[in-house]
């Protein structure tokens, strides 16, 4: 499948050159405007895997667009500006934006940088997996925990005793043992 964009550049010309060149590379530009007010709205309709943001753009700058658009999506964000001073760089990476190409651009660059920002896209998206499934798995352990504490004080267990009644009631009903945790504190398991 195409990598699915959204293109917000003010100025026509370059928007339908972008446009041009985005398809002509194997992209599929599901919409494209010349407003920030607009890009925000076109992106929670279309969800793209991209955003192509120019700065300067009436309605709402692409510094605000952006910050808007990685609240709310998780679309890859690359910035398009004629301006490459180091602040203006630093706050658009603080924006959210994965990549940044200066104007006027040349089309080499064009698609590394979006597949810049879809590696990082993909790196973020792997991340926010792996905090879940740690805080998960740290949940699941402080179950664990509270119900070997509760068996522990109401039928006076050793934690290893605690531990190994959780772990075969677990085993011989082919369950979690955060769910075998979970009727222990809930008072529904006794050894």
């Amino acid at each position: 499948m195409n990598p699915r964009v959204v293109v917000a550049e003010d100025e026509a010309i370059i928007r339908l050159d972008l446009v041009e060149t985005l398809r002509d590379e194997g992209y599929e530009v599901v919409a494209d405007c010349g407003r920030g007010d607009e890009v925000v709205a076109l992106v929670e309709q279309h969800a793209p895997d991209l955003v192509l943001l120019d700065i300067k753009m009436p309605g709402l700058d692409g510094l605000s667009a952006a910050r808007v658009i990685n609240e709310r999506s998780d679309a890859a964000i690359v910035m398009l500006t004629a301006f490459s001073q180091r602040e203006l760089i630093d706050e658009a990476s603080d924006a959210g934006a994965m990549s940044y190409l200066v104007k006027p651009y040349q089309r080499a660059d064009l698609v590394p940088a979006l597949e810049l920002a879809r590696a990082r896209r993909a790196e973020r998206r792997a991340l926010v997996a792996r905090v879940d499934e740690l805080e998960n798995r740290i949940e699941e352990r402080k179950s664990i925990d509270r119900a070997k504490g509760a068996l522990m004080d109401a039928h006076a267990l050793s934690e290893d005793e605690a531990f190994r009644f959780l772990q075969r009631s677990a085993m011989s009903g082919r369950r979690k043992m955060k769910d075998v945790a979970e009727e222990v504190l809930d008072g529904r398991l006794t050894p």
